[in-house]
């Protein structure tokens, strides 16, 4: 199946969104994306026991920092979904990035480039 999702996402495979980091997510805003979201298992079905309940804590972790220098918590989100659920991803991605879109840029992205 083919997914029909925009071009401009960047998806990085984890075995389990609960190997994710509050710095990777961090870097990633730091480095200038303009949002960045972990899509893990429904919960309650992870492989690893608690690794999408890990994972969602980081997530909200993230969005408190970011709120706290300045920045819309909002570009940072998690979803969860089954592996099975394609076109759910594929409406994710869409959502999330016309959700972007609306708030503008990363303002970092001005100092990165200076």
């Amino acid at each position: 199946m083919r997914l029909d999702y925009p071009p401009n996402i960047n998806i990085i495979i984890i075995p389990c969104s609960g190997k994710i980091d509050v710095l990777h997510l961090l870097r990633a805003i730091q480095k200038g994306a303009d949002g960045v979201y972990v899509v893990g298992c429904l919960e309650g079905t992870c492989h690893y026991n608690d690794g999408n309940f890990r994972a969602r804590e980081r997530v909200e972790h993230v969005r408190m920092l970011l709120e706290e220098v300045g920045l819309e918590s909002d570009r940072v989100r998690m979803y969860n979904l089954s592996s099975g659920e394609g076109p759910t991803f594929a409406a994710y991605a869409r959502e999330m990035t016309a959700h972007i879109k609306n708030m503008g840029p990363n303002p970092l992205k001005n100092r990165i480039n200076a």
